[in-house]
């Protein structure tokens, strides 16, 4: 059984705000970062099955080189492979 899970990077909840010294935008640095619960569930459910009946766990995100951070925790719990697809600015459908 192959199982693919789409995750998202998001702004950890309770993560202070802070504005670039020109303070036209927020500096992403300083905030922590976290996949929604619902996709923490679907990653280890995905883990269970496959322990149950074999195969392998691939969680797949669209984003910023940075969300490998969160792939990576969810490869350390036991999904088998990570996907990270990085836009090229254009659209997505």
């Amino acid at each position: 059984m192959e199982i693919l899970v789409c995750i998202k990077r998001y702004i950890l909840a309770g993560s202070e705000f802070v504005l670039t010294p020109d303070g036209t935008e927020i500096d992403a640095r300083q905030l922590g970062y976290t996949l929604a619960p619902h996709e923490e569930v679907a990653v280890e459910q995905a883990i269970r099955f496959v322990e149950e009946f074999g195969g392998s766990t691939t969680v797949l995100s669209l984003g910023v080189p940075e969300a490998e951070e969160q792939m990576r925790e969810q490869m350390a719990i036991g999904a088998d492979r990570g996907i990270l697809l990085a836009p090229d600015g254009s659209e997505w459908d």
